[in-house]
C-alpha cells in the first residue's frame, strides 16, 4: 500500500500520460514526476519546505493539478477557492498559517493583497501554453527564510482544508499523506480504475472530492486526467467529445444540468466511451440516478464523503452489483458504522449516525480539542470519527442516509457555516439579530436562507441586506432568501431554532411551488 502522496506517481511507465486540457499535449508521468523535481527546488530555493503551509489560489484547470500534486511532496498545500474576498483570504491565510501563496503570473486581486497585508511571501506561477498539459514554472517574489528540505513522510500533512462546523469559525482539517494515499487508493479500487482510464475533470480543485477523486485516484491507478478550466454546461459536451474519458465525476447539480441538454448532444452521447458516470459531495436523487444511467447507458456510482475522511466513505459499487437509487452504496475504504446519537457506542442496526474508521480519516482538527472530543471515541479497540449523518444500512449492506444532525447548509455540494453568514448579518449597523439556516431547494438540495430583526427605527431591503453580503462573502454564501421579522421564532430555553426555522416560516411550502 503506498503511503505517501510521492508513491502514488513513483512507478508508471515515464511516457504514459497523466494530465491533459483542452488544446494541450499530455503531460505524462514522467513530464510530472520531472516537474515535481523542479518545483522542490524552487520551494526551497524560496525558503519553503517540509511542514509549510503553501496556499494555492489559482483558477481551475491542469496547472492548478499539478500544483496541487508536486507541492506536496515537498510542503503542506493548502487549496483556497479564487471566489472569495479580501476579508475572507485574510482569515483563511492567518489560520493556516500560511508561510507562502501560490499566484498566477499577473495576478492583482484580492489573494495578493490580503497576502501582502499580511507579510506572506508570494510564489508567482508562470504557465507555458505551448508546453504539455499542468507545466509551470515557480518565481519566488521574496524570500519566505529557510526551509526543511527532506521528503515528507506517511505522518506529515500533505493537505490542508477548512469545514464548517457548528462553530462560527470553520475547522482546520489536517490530512496527512497516508490519509490521501489511502483514499485515492480506494476510490481507485472501487471504480476498477486502470491505466487505460481517463476521468474527464469538471470539479473545482480547492475541494476534496476534485483533488482526491478526480486526480489523485486516478493518478493511484496511472490513468490520465484531462482537466477542463471549471465547469461550464455549455461546453461540458465539446469537452465530452474531444477529451474521450471513460469516466467523469461531478455533483448532482452538475448532473442535472448536463441531463438538460443531452437531448441535443445525443450524437455525441452516442460515440461517447464513458464506462461509468460518479456523482458525490450531496445526495443524488433517486430519479436522477435513472434518468443518467438510461441518457448515457452508463452506470452511475454515487459516492459518500467528507473533507474529515479525505473524501469517500461508501460507493455504489460497479456492475454486476446493484446501483440502488437513494442509497450512498456499500462501505468503499474504510469501515462504516452506525452509531447511539447520544452515546458513544456501536450499533447492531437500526438507525444512527454514520460513524467512520480507518487510513484515510484525519487524525483530528487543528487546535481544537472541543471538536475533536465530540467528533471522536473509541470503540471494538479501534478510532471512530461521528460525521454527523444519520443514515441505516438495509440487508444487503447499502447505507441509506436518513437525515442531518449538523446545522451545516449543504448547498450542492458547497458547506456554508450559518454562524459565518450570522456574523456578516450582525455586522451591519442596522441589523439587531440574524439567523441563518437552510430552505430545500429543488436542485441544489439546500439553499441559504436568513432571518433578520432590524434596530428599531431603521428600515433596509432584501437586495440591501443581500448586496452586504456578498461584499463580505463568497456567492454561494450569500442568503438567497432574506425575511425581516419582529421576531425570531426561539426553542423552549430561549434559544434561536435554525433546525425547522424553513418550515415555522412557510419556506418550505414557497421552495416546492
Amino acid at each position: 500500500m503506498v503511503e505517501t502522496v510521492q508513491g502514488l506517481i513513483a512507478d508508471h511507465p515515464e511516457d504514459a500520460p497523466a494530465l491533459g486540457a483542452p488544446g494541450r499535449d499530455w503531460l505524462t508521468y514522467g513530464g510530472l514526476r520531472a516537474l515535481s523535481d523542479r518545483v522542490s527546488t524552487a520551494l526551497h530555493a524560496a525558503g519553503v519546505g517540509k511542514g509549510d503551509r503553501v496556499a494555492i489560489v489559482l483558477p481551475n484547470g491542469p496547472e492548478m493539478a499539478a500544483a496541487f500534486f508536486t507541492i506536496a511532496q515537498s510542503a503542506v498545500t493548502a487549496p483556497l477557492n479564487p471566489a472569495y474576498r479580501e476579508e475572507e483570504f485574510a482569515f483563511y491565510l492567518e489560520d493556516l498559517k500560511a508561510k507562502a501563496v501560490v499566484l498566477m503570473a499577473g495576478e492583482e486581486g484580492p489573494a495578493c493583497a490580503a497576502a501582502q497585508k499580511l507579510g506572506i511571501a508570494i510564489l508567482r506561477l508562470t504557465r507555458d501554453d505551448t508546453a504539455p498539459a499542468g507545466s509551470f514554472a515557480l518565481q519566488a517574489e521574496t524570500s519566505a527564510g529557510t526551509a526543511d528540505t527532506a521528503h515528507p513522510g506517511a505522518d506529515d500533512v500533505a493537505l490542508i482544508l477548512h469545514t464548517s462546523g457548528t462553530t462560527s469559525r470553520p475547522k482546520i482539517v489536517p490530512l496527512l499523506h497516508s490519509n490521501v494515499a489511502a483514499s485515492a487508493q480506494n476510490i481507485s479500487a472501487s471504480l476498477a480504475l486502470t491505466p487505460e482510464d481517463r476521468c474527464l475533470n469538471v470539479m473545482p480543485l480547492f475541494h476534496i472530492h476534485g483533488l482526491v477523486a478526480a486526480v489523485s485516484a486516478t493518478f493511484a491507478a496511472g490513468g490520465q486526467v484531462w482537466c477542463a478550466p471549471g465547469f461550464d454546461a455549455l461546453k461540458f459536451f465539446g469537452w465530452l467529445r474531444d477529451a474521450d474519458p471513460t469516466w467523469y465525476t461531478a455533483v448532482p447539480t452538475m448532473h442535472q444540468t448536463i441531463l438538460s441538454r443531452a437531448g441535443r448532444n445525443g450524437e455525441i452521447i452516442e460515440k461517447a466511451r464513458l464506462r461509468f458516470l460518479r456523482s458525490s459531495s450531496a445526495s443524488l436523487p433517486g430519479p436522477v440516478m435513472t434518468e443518467l444511467a438510461n441518457t448515457f447507458g452508463a452506470p452511475v456510482i454515487e459516492g459518500y464523503g467528507m473533507t474529515e475522511a479525505a473524501h469517500q466513505m461508501c460507493s455504489n459499487p460497479l456492475p454486476p452489483r446493484a446501483q440502488k437509487p437513494g442509497a450512498v452504496g456499500v462501505p468503499a475504504g474504510p469501515e462504516v458504522r452506525v452509531a447511539d446519537e447520544t452515546v458513544p457506542k456501536l450499533l447492531d442496526g437500526g438507525v444512527g449516525e454514520v460513524v467512520i474508521s480507518g487510513p484515510n480519516v484525519t487524525p483530528g482538527y487543528e487546535n481544537n480539542p472541543t471538536a475533536n472530543a465530540g467528533a471522536f471515541f473509541e470503540a471494538e479497540g479501534k478510532r471512530w470519527f461521528r460525521t454527523g449523518d444519520q443514515g441505516a444500512f438495509d440487508t444487503d449492506g447499502y447505507l441509506a442516509l436518513t437525515g442531518r444532525l449538523k446545522e451545516i447548509i449543504n448547498r450542492g455540494g458547497e458547506k456554508v457555516s450559518p454562524l459565518e453568514v450570522d456574523d456578516v448579518l450582525s455586522a451591519h449597523p442596522d441589523v439587531a439579530q440574524a439567523l441563518t439556516f437552510a430552505v430545500p431547494h429543488d436542485k441544489l438540495g439546500e439553499e441559504v436562507a436568513a432571518a433578520i430583526v432590524l434596530r428599531d427605527g431603521k428600515e433596509i431591503s432584501e437586495r440591501d441586506i443581500r448586496n452586504f453580503v456578498a461584499e463580505r462573502l463568497a456567492d454561494f454564501k450569500v442568503p438567497r432568501k432574506v425575511v425581516i421579522l419582529d421576531e425570531i421564532p426561539k426553542g423552549a430555553t430561549g434559544k434561536l431554532q435554525r433546525i425547522g426555522l424553513a418550515e415555522k416560516l412557510g419556506l418550505v411550502k414557497e421552495a416546492a411551488s
